[in-house]
């Protein structure tokens, strides 16, 4: 379960660390989710 927080921790760090501003973390996001919405309409 530590390696699972662990990772997950990373994970979020570098995921932050490679926005620079709240704004473009806020950008990040939002892309990551119209891109998972295509992917899910491509499939149906």
């Amino acid at each position: 379960m530590r390696k699972i927080v662990a990772a997950a921790i990373l994970a979020s760090a570098l995921t932050l660390g490679a926005c620079n501003t709240i704004e473009g973390a806020g950008k990040d996001v939002s892309s990551a989710g119209q891109t998972v919405a295509k992917t899910a309409d491509d499939a149906k």
